[in-house]
């Protein structure tokens, strides 16, 4: 076994339950890789809903809790809040988090609430049967828009910057490294960090959207595809050419809210002292 998968996957839980060449095995490795270089394994709990990528966590040897579907942010923000020394980490997927977990979304970044978010995007709902996403594209048909699908799709990152995150990032599983040099400044990152990781889906995107089943296709149209662009300014000029701009977007320094839950709880207890008594 990989070094990475002896050190840190639960054995008893293999084999995975992903489909033949699914990207969430990958984004597996770069973020063991990640955590295995910053040595933060014991400072990690995770949380993760329903689909596929949010089985991630749950092959990994950390504290995980799996709750319901779009609701992993609001347990991982009890987590944090329980112990705010730890690293937070939620793995969910563009139907997880952008739909029914959207408005939670939302809310943990304009708090910017220090926790990564990592949003495993196949543009579709791929566990379920393949049907539209709020990621899925323009005129692409699924097991629920035969005729086309006539919905923009909805950009995570977009959201993420225009609620408040202060660490964005989005990259593919056709970049590994970059990926996970990514995870290691989101770990890092005080604040709310948000990486989207788009991956292939050869059972259910390949096969429906793309024209393709292969696994070795639907990687393939990931790196003719996505663009590496490294002034998030030219994003809108990769856009109109019909590409995907990857890289890192934005990382700002804001006051952290658990931070100031913390300074607001002693403010009010020393004023409490300064009365002579408790609250």
């Amino acid at each position: 076994m990989n070094p990475l998968g002896e050190k840190y996957l639960r054995k008893s839980f293999l084999p995975f339950l992903f489909c033949p060449g699914c990207g969430d095995g990958m984004i597996v490795q770069s973020f063991l890789q990640a955590v295995d270089d910053l040595g933060v394994a014991d400072d990690l709990a995770m949380a993760a809903g329903i689909g596929c990528s949010a089985w991630i966590p749950v092959y990994m040897h950390f504290d995980v809790f799996k709750g319901l579907h779009g609701r992993a942010i609001p347990a991982a923000i009890g987590l944090k809040a329980s112990r705010p020394s730890r690293k937070v980490v939620v793995f969910t997927g563009d139907g997880d988090g952008l739909a029914i977990g959207g408005l939670h979304l939302i809310h943990a970044a304009r708090r910017n609430i220090d926790m990564t978010v990592v949003i495993v995007n196949n543009q579709i709902y791929a566990m379920t049967g393949g049907q539209v996403a709020p990621s899925t594209g323009v005129g692409s048909r699924t097991q629920t828009t035969p005729y086309g699908n006539l919905e923009k799709p909805l950009d995570g990152c977009k959201i993420a910057i225009a609620s408040g995150a202060t660490m964005v990032s989005r990259w593919s599983t056709a970049h590994t490294r970059q990926l996970t040099r990514t995870f290691k400044k989101a770990l890092n990152h005080k604040g709310f960090s948000f990486v989207e990781v788009l991956s292939q889906c050869p059972v259910q995107t390949g096969r429906y959207i793309l024209g393709s089943g292969s696994p070795q296709f639907n990687l393939q149209w990931l790196k003719d595809n996505c663009v590496a662009v490294k002034d998030p300014s030219q994003w809108g000029e990769i856009e109109a050419q019909g590409k995907i701009p990857v890289g890192d977007i934005l990382q700002i320094e804001k006051p952290e809210f658990m931070e100031e839950v913390q300074r607001m709880n002693q403010k009010v207890k020393e004023e409490a002292q300064a009365k002579g008594g408790d609250r």
